[in-house]
């Protein structure tokens, strides 16, 4: 019985669309650009947060688009009592989008907290860089703020993940140190290379 060449017509029209089909797929997921994730970490008033806006005014000079994520321990109030936005929240929507012409906030109520890869593949995947200040038991690469008056040991010694130290004194780990006065351009040209940026 002889074959019908419409059939394989069929066949390679079929091959073709599914070739389209990983094409796509592959581009849309696995060559999607992801933001490239590190955190500041230290104990409290060590100078994180000064750190952190220094860092975010070196990159932002440098054209890189970023974001930055506080992880806190406490309870935060994102909203302002009587605002139309909090009184959808007072009213019980579990999330409450602002949105207009150049800025968009959420505020979304949530049963746990989110994982930082969550946040970041939800909400931040257009970014280049995202510094996250905290977060000291995810996996990803830190840079440790460290003061001799705040502390005496640091909260990520023995941290593979841990690669710079930036402080008053070296504490002697075998990674880059940084003094707490030097130059953002610097530590960020040393982040920059870490993230292979």
């Amino acid at each position: 019985m002889k074959s019908d060449p419409r059939n394989a017509t069929i066949d390679e029209e079929l091959t073709e669309f599914s070739l389209f089909l990983k094409c796509i797929f592959y581009n849309l997921w696995i060559m999607k650009p992801k933001a490239l994730v590190m955190s500041i970490v230290g104990r409290s008033n060590s100078g994180k947060t000064t750190l952190m806006v220094r860092l975010v005014k070196e990159l932002k000079l440098r054209g890189y688009k970023l974001a930055t994520i506080k992880h806190s321990h406490h309870h935060i109030e994102l909203d302002t009592k009587g605002k139309d936005s909090w009184l959808y929240s007072q009213a019980g929507a579990d999330a409450v989008v602002v949105s207009s012409q150049s800025m968009m906030g959420i505020i979304r109520w949530t049963s746990g907290e989110f994982l930082l890869s969550d946040i970041v593949s939800t909400y931040l995947q257009d970014m280049d860089i995202v510094l996250v200040e905290g977060y000291k038991a995810e996996s990803i690469p830190k840079i440790e703020v460290f003061r001799t008056e705040v502390s005496s040991e640091l909260v990520c010694q023995g941290d593979k993940n841990l690669i710079a130290v930036i402080g008053d004194k070296d504490p002697k780990l075998g990674i880059p140190f940084f003094h707490i006065d030097d130059k953002a351009s610097s530590i960020v040209n040393f982040i920059l290379s870490d993230l292979k940026i």
